[in-house]
């Protein structure tokens, strides 16, 4: 692997030789066991001693009672309550409760691998410059019409990579170009929560706040992001509308806060696609005739872009059946962001001049 030397001088990289994992969950009890288990199978295999740290963010579920059922037989396991705070928080207590310097953040519906995590010890000689990766995620789609759709659009953003998944790394220059997400990031710890630390979001309600990109840009950045088929997990969407809903008005309010304010082309796009659909949608009030065949249009172009990255026939079939209660959800998602963006600036304007 060659590896491509960071924009600074680095601090000597801590030895890899045991690894904790920050699972943060909220009302996962269907998976919680699952991911428990395949986490501690991949340790065995790498012989990587783990530490596993749970963070249970208020369940109201039989997560906490899951998880205390399996610390009870593998020491490797503790579980860390705390009152919901949102994702972000919970990772922070994560990585507080943490014993080992090398951590993996990871969801509870990201599966890992068997091996991943050998093939990450067996790279370990690399990681003087290799600092942060972030998982291979393929997504589970079988039955799934959402995930189907969601991993639809990510073969679209991120087809450089996904259409032909190799060693690399990328920097804030290409950012956008590459999968990432703080759902499945290995990275030193004391570096994270320096990273948390810096983080601002444009919103005061931080269970909104993007919980990830504003930071892994910085993380890109200074050190650099790896990606690698082998280190590889397996992440399982929700299912059903209910699920679909609040995930779209969700990633619609957090890409504002990720994009707004940052000179990248997401950004162009963003205020670009704001406009654009506020255009047709007056217009198909106003005119119809014209109006209606160019949402249309639009609409179609949706299936036929992920047909052309290479998505398959259940990607194509869902972008073609999701993509209206998406634009519109997600849509109203942008919306309330703005919302939320310009309601924070002018508390912030108002408490400066008090």
């Amino acid at each position: 692997m060659t590896a491509i030397p960071a924009t600074a001088p680095l601090p000597p990289a801590p030895a890899l030789t045991a690894l904790s994992v920050v699972v943060p969950v909220y009302n996962e009890q269907a998976w919680i066991r699952r991911s428990l288990t395949a986490i501690l199978e991949s340790g065995d295999r790498a012989g990587l001693p783990l530490d596993v740290v749970v963070v249970d963010d208020g369940s109201t579920d039989s997560t906490a009672a899951v998880v205390q059922e399996i610390a009870a037989h593998d020491p490797r396991v503790r579980l860390v309550g705390q009152a919901n705070a949102g994702r972000m928080a919970a990772r922070l207590t994560g990585a507080g409760a943490a014993h080992h310097p090398w951590m993996l953040l990871l969801d509870a519906r990201v599966i890992v691998d068997p091996d991943a995590l050998r093939w990450l010890v067996e790279q370990a000689p690399d990681l003087s410059e290799a600092r942060v990766w972030c998982g291979h995620v393929e997504v589970d789609t079988r039955g799934n019409l959402p995930a189907a759709f969601w991993d639809a659009l990510a073969r679209v953003g991120w087809r450089s990579y996904l259409r032909s998944p190799r060693v690399l790394s990328f920097g804030g220059e290409d950012f956008d170009r590459y999968p990432k997400g703080t759902g499945c990031l290995l990275i030193e710890r004391d570096y994270f929560a320096q990273l948390a630390e810096s983080f601002e979001s444009l919103y005061d309600v931080q269970h909104l706040a993007s919980d990830d990109t504003r930071l892994l840009r910085t993380a890109a950045t200074e050190r650099r992001i790896w990606l690698a088929p082998d280190f590889r997990f397996t992440y399982h969407g929700k299912s059903g509308w209910s699920g679909f809903r609040r995930q779209a008005l969700f990633r619609g309010t957090t890409f504002v806060d990720s994009y707004l304010g940052q000179s990248t082309p997401l950004t162009v796009a963003l205020l670009g696609a704001t406009g654009i659909g506020f255009a047709l949608v007056v217009t198909a009030i106003l005119k119809p005739v014209v109006g209606l065949p160019a949402i249309a249009l639009a609409w179609a172009a949706v299936p036929a872009a992920v047909a052309a990255a290479g998505g398959r026939r259940r990607h194509v079939v869902a972008a073609a059946v999701m993509t209206p209660p998406f634009v519109a959800l997600f849509g109203a998602g942008v919306l309330r962001g703005y919302a939320l963006a310009a309601r924070s600036a002018l508390r912030a304007r108002s408490a400066r001049t008090s």
